[in-house]
């Protein structure tokens, strides 16, 4: 029987064709795991709404930070036209909902103005996840009648406004920032400070040219009337909002369909209209 030889160019060149034709293989079969592992990794990234299932009949009772109240009706009647679960929010702010959780033990879920605002209830939550960032800022009537730029410049003020520094979150982060910069006292004891119950009030008094100056989340500097200044030291107090779910959960099947429905591109897409950014 013959041997069939090949000769030392025909081996490199049967070799090269084998290399090449491997490489190929390799190339789409990576480009196809690769396109496979990006489509799962997105389908896993964001739920679509159109796979909530149908809660008509049922119900979840909710309380929500009052400086949310704008973004957060919108996702609640969203969740209502998707599912048919009857929405029950109340709106306050964060000791009057941790008060209420504490003496009532009643509720599904707390959405908080930050994460510091779950802890005295923490043995009421049985988890919490992360929606999107809580931004404080320095805002001004656009008027700017004490031409105020930073900070510092508020020791000139005759009239800043603030959360409530007992029962919000944005009051307590004022306190903080104006304490380390050595005002929080001297403007409290000059009668300076003015305090209000909720978030939105402050926005609110600024866009009708109330005060010289204010601390407030950005969502609620997003008006006409209302400038907002850049300010390194509130940059740094950036919380996060989670909703956290509650022990005292009645029903389960809508707590978690409502949990799914939070992380959407939709409804994320709801808090950005707000001036939210993604935690």
């Amino acid at each position: 029987m013959k041997k069939m030889k090949l000769c030392r160019g025909g081996v490199k060149a049967a070799l090269s064709a084998l290399a090449s034709a491997a490489l190929v293989c390799g190339l789409l079969v990576g480009c196809s795991s690769q396109s496979a592992n990006q489509a799962s990794s997105e389908q896993q990234s964001s739920l679509s709404i159109s796979r909530m299932a149908s809660l008509e009949g049922q119900q979840l009772d909710i309380y929500c930070g009052a400086g949310m109240t704008a973004p957060f009706t919108d996702i609640a009647d969203l969740f209502t036209e998707e599912t048919g679960c009857v929405m029950n929010v109340t709106y306050a702010n964060a000791a009057q909902i941790q008060t209420q959780i504490q003496t009532t033990n009643d509720g599904d879920m707390f959405i908080a103005g930050s994460k510091e605002e779950i802890k005295p209830i923490e043995e009421h939550v049985s988890k919490s996840i992360d929606l999107v960032k809580h931004i404080p800022v320095l805002a001004v009537p656009s008027s700017n009648p004490k031409h105020m730029s930073s900070i510092a410049d508020l020791a000139d003020a005759q009239v800043v406004i603030v959360g409530d520094p007992e029962s919000t979150p944005i009051g307590k982060i004022a306190k903080k920032v104006l304490g380390d910069a050595g005002l929080w006292d001297s403007l409290m004891g000059a009668g300076v400070i003015t305090t209000t119950t909720t978030a939105p009030q402050i926005g609110t008094a600024l866009a009708n040219g109330e005060g010289d100056a204010g601390i407030v989340w950005k969502e609620n500097a997003a008006a006409d009337g209302i400038t907002i200044l850049d300010s390194p030291e509130l940059a740094a107090q950036v919380k996060v909002i989670p909703c956290a779910a509650l022990n005292s959960v009645a029903n389960e099947k809508a707590a978690s369909t409502f949990e799914d429905f939070l992380q959407t591109d939709e409804v994320l897409d709801i808090w950005a209209s707000y001036g939210y950014e993604r935690a």
